[in-house]
């Protein structure tokens, strides 16, 4: 991605559903361990690729299978928790050319909506905050599975990819390629059912 790799996102919601229906399970993201991850992929000048991550996130989702509607997703990124394994790119894509951090340092995700489309996929829709812009995202998501672990919790897992066009948020790529005016997010969560 080079110098505009922006992105600092995630998956959130707030899904209230009246008391007379069934309400998903709550379920903490367990962010310890490399059990969910926040990451992107961008062309490097239509050469390559870019990979990066951003290590430190935290949120929730509400997830229960018998009342999919009721399903629900919010994360907070830390910005400056961005890396692509190079310290001299990632200082500049965080400088106020790109991300802008100090001024931007949180990027969040809070879901507006759940729509199966199969059997353990759906689309979750939400508003995307990223460098002081709100945009609303689709993103296709997959349940990985779901179950005991050997320490007395349930968990459950999801893995979900949407692509960004950065201009949305007020990054300006119109210096690269064109190929670099997209950026692909990916995102995978587990989480402990509380």
């Amino acid at each position: 991605m080079l110098k505009k790799t922006a992105f600092a996102s995630a998956i959130a919601a707030a899904a209230l559903v009246p008391l007379s229906q069934a309400q998903a399970a709550d379920y903490q993201i367990d962010t310890e361990g490399q059990h969910a991850f926040v990451q992107f992929k961008i062309s490097h000048l239509g050469f390559s690729y870019i990979l990066g991550s951003f290590e430190e996130f935290d949120g929730q989702f509400a997830y229960d299978p018998e009342d999919l509607d009721a399903s629900s997703a919010e994360i907070e990124v830390q910005v400056n928790s961005l890396t692509s394994n190079h310290a001299e790119r990632d200082r500049h894509i965080l400088s106020d050319d790109f991300l802008n951090a100090s001024e931007f340092p949180t990027a969040t995700f809070t879901s507006t909506g759940f729509e199966s489309t199969g059997d353990n996929e759906g689309v979750l829709t939400g508003d995307l905050t990223l460098h002081g812009e709100t945009q609303e995202i689709e993103m296709p998501v997959t349940l990985m599975g779901e179950g005991d672990d050997p320490w007395g919790n349930y968990r459950a897992g999801f893995e979900g990819t949407t692509t960004l066009t950065l201009g949305d948020y007020g990054i300006d790529m119109s210096d690269f390629p064109e190929s670099m005016h997209e950026l692909e997010l990916y995102v995978t969560f587990e989480g402990i059912r509380q």
